[in-house]
């Protein structure tokens, strides 16, 4: 067991500008049925598995710290990718985790297919 996971993330988050690119309520650009539950963004100067910068959710809690990690698949775009979650509310992840949800399996597994 790795005691120094969380201790990293949380050096990497505190070491790093948020840059908030997809405000609370706002539509993603390509897909606009997915609103954002939460401040949406990345950490600056960062890398992640998909070449950008680190994914990360940023919410409305007083208490700034790291609440957690979220991992997508994206079957079409064949990669995996992990967003940190933070200083979100128990609500607020609630919400994070029914939209991905939601707006992944309407993408990918509800679509009809063409024959």
């Amino acid at each position: 067991m790795n005691n120094e996971f969380w201790p990293s993330l949380t050096k990497l988050v505190a070491e790093n500008e948020i840059v908030i690119e997809r405000p609370r309520s706002t539509a993603h650009p390509r897909y606009p049925d997915f609103i954002y539950p939460v401040d949406y963004g990345f950490l600056k100067g960062t890398s992640s598995s998909d070449g950008n910068e680190v994914d990360i959710w940023f919410g409305t809690s007083d208490c700034k710290q790291i609440n957690g990690i979220l991992c997508t698949v994206d079957p079409v775009k064949k990669d995996v990718e992990t967003k940190i979650i933070y200083a979100c509310t128990d609500d607020e992840i609630a919400a994070i985790y029914a939209t991905m949800n939601r707006v992944l399996r309407a993408l990918y597994v509800e679509k009809p297919t063409i024959v």
